[in-house]
């Protein structure tokens, strides 16, 4: 690699870290404010743990952030070496265009490869030990899912509202139990009540005080010609609400596919292969084979991405001739929301193997290579 291949290589590498970086930090703040934050405010997160979760949030969002990461670094470069002439000293020099771009593919291929071990390895292993260790540390204070003046749904048929709560102690305590259509068929409120952990049984158990129960009519709910059949209480029957719809079953679940490493992955798709179903499964059980299917070749198509954002980028930056951060910044958006927007269309196709979904996500990639291609002869032409 001669001087002028490392200058074009490190301003790349330069310039695609920063991006890369600062994508990761946005999508991780994202990631934060929505799963954490609110476990950070009540107490339930540790700040030690807190930063290992934040920590664990970085492989899953770095797949997403390399691909546009390193289209961004490579506008980015090449605008500004072609704003400040230096691609046109470059081809006066005799120098081609394909040989100025030698350095930028090899920079893909280094971030294509990285993205397969992040896809297939890094990320699988980190989501599964964030839910775990959130799981776990949500588990050992669970009394802490209750947040004061905040309608609780976390327990299916139940809706909570309390004012107030002090190591367990409630209250304005207001309740609704749901029928399966999620209407309100009992209403219970009450002055205070008493909240405690089961742990043998996993169940955190409610008992109120001072308080009053309204039963509608459970065949028509929401009729109130008729009153509703009202009656008070000093204390009531436990209140039983189980964990387990909010944890799942305590132990080791089987991760989705997007999760799963490739010899996970490999091995799934094995075991559905050689299983035999009945006629009325036969379906079910190809579109679950489809399924992990895709999800094989999603992330081998964001992988490639890399690389097709990058024979996009190069003849796009140096027409495009501009060293604002922000203009190259919204096309290497616009160009990655166009190919997530494919991709999230096909992904609709999941549930009709007939269609061959799987090889259709390599479709977004042939688009932008086929774009690529057209940029790169016309730049040649000029």
């Amino acid at each position: 690699m001669n001087l002028l291949d490392r200058y074009i290589f490190k301003s790349v590498l330069a310039s695609s870290a920063a991006a890369v970086g600062m994508l990761v930090f946005v999508l991780m703040l994202g990631n934060v404010i929505r799963d954490l934050l609110a476990y950070v405010l009540t107490g339930q997160l540790p700040l030690a743990t807190f930063f290992r979760l934040t920590l664990l949030i970085v492989p899953f969002v770095a797949s997403y952030a390399l691909p546009m990461g390193i289209l961004t670094g490579v506008l980015l470069t090449l605008g500004r070496l072609s704003a400040d002439s230096e691609i046109t000293a470059m081809r006066t020099a005799g120098i081609s265009l394909p040989r100025i771009a030698r350095p930028v593919f090899l920079l893909g291929v280094l971030a294509a490869g990285t993205t397969l071990y992040v896809n297939f390895d890094a990320m699988p292993h980190a989501k599964v030990e964030y839910e775990r260790n959130l799981t776990a540390a949500v588990r050992a204070n669970p009394i802490n899912l209750i947040i004061p003046k905040t309608f609780i749904r976390e327990f299916p048929g139940y809706i909570l509202y309390i004012g107030s709560k002090e190591h367990g102690e409630l209250k304005d305590f207001w309740l609704w139990q749901l029928d399966s259509d999620r209407r309100a068929i009992r209403f219970v409120q009450a002055q205070g009540g008493h909240l405690e952990y089961d742990e043998r049984s996993n169940q955190l158990l409610l008992t109120l005080t001072h308080g009053q129960v309204e039963v509608l009519d459970q065949n028509h709910p929401e009729d109130f010609r008729e009153s509703p059949a009202i009656a008070t209480f000093e204390l009531s029957e436990p209140v039983h609400l189980p964990l387990s719809t909010v944890f799942g079953g305590g132990g080791y679940r089987q991760p989705k596919p997007q999760w799963m490493t490739f010899a996970e992955l490999n091995t799934a798709w094995k075991r559905l292969q050689g299983a035999t179903a009945s006629p009325e499964l036969a379906r079910a059980q190809r579109v679950a084979q489809m399924k992990i299917a895709m999800t094989i070749q999603d992330k081998f198509t964001t992988a490639c991405a890399v690389l097709t954002f990058t024979l996009v980028g190069l003849p796009l930056g140096i027409a495009v001739s501009r060293r604002e951060t922000s203009a190259n910044l919204g096309v290497a958006v616009a160009l990655a929301l166009g190919y997530y927007f494919l991709t999230v269309m096909i992904g609709w196709l999941d549930q009709h193997p007939e269609y061959r979904p799987d090889l259709l996500l390599w479709l977004p990639n042939a688009i932008f290579v086929c774009l690529g291609l057209w940029l790169f002869r016309r730049m040649r032409a000029l």
